[in-house]
């Protein structure tokens, strides 16, 4: 069983060997314009004046599921979109790897069962998006300013593990960039090393 448990945890943490934040933070996000699952037109450089959320995701990583199971992420979603900010979960996992989506409607499906509140889902699955900003892990997330600038790129919070008890032990790195910018203020911790299973591409 313990092998198992550590065959699991190698796998998963290869995506972090790749470079911790390939986009550099205070430089303009690369822009893409896409549709997401429900047929809505996305576009980032149409969101300028708000701030954006880029959150990588497959629901089969165990990293991911911490967030999910723990309803941690769906919180998240909730509390800062309410607050006026976009959050955008996008799926990079190509056809025939692990969390691979084939159809707009088992995304959506996905959405309603984990009663997830993103404002859009896009399945990037050519991966086009996702190596834009080499994403490396599910989830690496980055925070966009209203300027458009990447003002935060890394890891989802402070403890590295799959283990969804540790979430509430854990800072919460995106959450405290949000709470700064949301009142005005710098973000503090810019940078931090992405955790979790490889993007999938």
């Amino acid at each position: 069983m313990k092998k198992t448990i550590l065959t699991l945890m190698t796998i998963c943490f290869i995506g972090s060997s790749g470079p911790a934040n390939a986009v550099t933070v205070g430089e303009d996000a690369p822009d893409f314009k896409t549709n997401d699952v429900n047929g809505a037109e996305f576009s980032l450089s149409a969101q300028k004046g708000k701030i954006v959320v880029l959150e990588w995701t497959n629901p089969q990583c165990p990293f991911v599921k911490k967030q999910y199971d723990s309803n941690s992420m769906q919180a998240l979603q909730k509390k800062y979109t309410e607050a006026g900010v976009v959050w955008v979960s996008v799926n990079s996992s190509a056809e025939g790897r692990e969390g691979y989506l084939a159809s707009d409607s088992e995304a959506k499906k996905l959405i309603t069962d984990k009663q997830a509140s993103s404002s859009f889902y896009i399945r990037d699955s050519i991966g086009d998006i996702g190596k834009s900003f080499r994403a490396t892990t599910t989830p690496h997330m980055f925070i966009i300013d209203k300027s458009g600038k990447v003002v935060y790129a890394g890891a989802i919070d402070s403890i590295p593990s799959a283990n969804k008890d540790d979430v509430a032990k854990a800072e919460n790195y995106v959450a405290v960039a949000l709470d700064e910018l949301l009142a005005g203020k710098e973000v503090t911790k810019q940078n931090t090393t992405a955790y979790g299973c490889s993007v999938k591409y």
